[in-house]
């Protein structure tokens, strides 16, 4: 009785601030079609859990190096870490590669989104994924109407592809009306401790962006502006980092058990890659300097200069995380349980004895 009281009363207050707030309208609504997005992916890859595609994913995520290349080229190619990590969640869900593949991808995909940086550094470029979302939606309406189980699994993963852009773009929308309230002066604080305040807005603020390559443009306008000093943009930086993992948290929410592991992996791996970038950001930024130099990169020349920095403290974290992979797998199988199994399997990357990972399996 009590449950249905507060959800009756949870639901009148979301009534209520849907109709007197559209911001928040907009944001809502991105997030529900972005989880009928993951759905449809997940349904739609169902389709393919024996066949071609099984066999391909298996052999690209058969070995850690493997993965970790595949999650990389793709991640660059596409130039959106955040589709790529949904993608691999929905694969996950459909029982397409085991969690351990999963996270290979996931490690890569950290690693391919430097190439963004330097595009965005060099070129100024950015390939704008959700003006994909219509065209797309249409495609897998019409293929959602063939007879073929194969192609209406195409056109469900077309459409999920397609709803999940559709929902980027609302949330974006919703909270494009906070850009212009973020003034980085007031936040103005210098040594370690002006690291961490950096490093919670960068999350906060790729958290209500929805990008970081908008964030990356803010940075780069309060460094142009003499906002903030260099070493405030590079923990900026870092919060972005983690602040991309809320859009597979998000995707998440409508996969099963399998597919939220591997979303609490990638917010581990971000999390901990970002401590580890925060505890080392002046050397790194020392490291970055030496490198600019070398380049004969101008000292003022901040755009690249971040690019460089994304990429070190990036690999770095992949470098260091990566003998940690299985313990990081049995911890979110101990934590994340199935509640429809009572016996969990072991990560087959994992020596329950030693609990240590075998150099084998890279």
């Amino acid at each position: 009785m009590l449950k249905r009281i507060l959800f009756l009363t949870f639901l009148a207050i979301l009534g209520c601030v849907l109709f007197f707030n559209p911001n928040v309208k907009t944001i809502l609504a991105g997030v529900a079609i972005l989880l009928f997005g993951m759905i449809m992916l997940e349904d739609g890859f169902k389709a393919f859990t024996k066949g071609p595609l099984q066999n391909i994913l298996k052999r690209a995520t058969s070995r850690l190096y493997k993965s970790i290349a595949t999650g990389a080229v793709v991640t660059a190619f596409i130039q959106s870490s955040s589709l790529v990590s949904v993608i691999t969640i929905s694969f996950i869900s459909a029982g397409l590669i085991s969690l351990s593949g999963g996270l290979g991808l996931i490690f890569g995909a950290n690693i391919g989104t430097t190439a963004t940086a330097w595009l965005v550094a060099a070129f100024g470029l950015k390939i704008k994924i959700s003006s994909l979302a219509l065209p797309v939606l249409i495609f897998g309406l019409i293929f959602s109407f063939q007879k073929s189980n194969a192609l209406k699994g195409i056109g469900n993963v077309l459409a999920g592809l397609g709803f999940f852009f559709l929902g980027i773009h609302y949330m974006k929308e919703g909270f494009d009306v906070f850009k212009d309230y973020i003034d980085l002066t007031e936040f103005a604080v210098t040594g370690f401790q002006g690291a961490i305040i950096y490093a919670g807005l960068g999350i906060l603020i790729t958290t209500v962006l929805q990008s970081s390559s908008a964030t990356l443009a803010l940075i780069l306008k309060a460094l142009a502006a003499q906002q903030i000093e260099y070493e405030n943009a590079l923990t900026l930086a870092i919060g972005a980092n983690v602040g991309t993992t809320i859009t597979a948290i998000f995707g998440a929410l409508a996969s099963n058990v399998a597919g939220k592991r591997l979303a609490g992996a990638h917010f581990i791996f971000n999390l901990m890659t970002g401590i580890l970038a925060l505890v080392l950001i002046f050397p790194l930024a020392n490291v970055v300097n030496v490198l600019a130099e070398s380049m004969n990169l101008d000292s003022d020349d901040y755009t690249l200069k971040l690019a460089i920095f994304h990429s070190l403290f990036n690999v770095i974290g992949v470098v260091v995380m990566i003998p940690f992979i299985g313990k990081l797998e049995w911890l979110l199988i101990r934590i994340i349980k199935d509640k429809s199994s009572s016996d969990i399997d072991k990560p087959k990357y994992l020596n329950a004895s030693a609990m240590q990972f075998p150099t084998s399996a890279i």
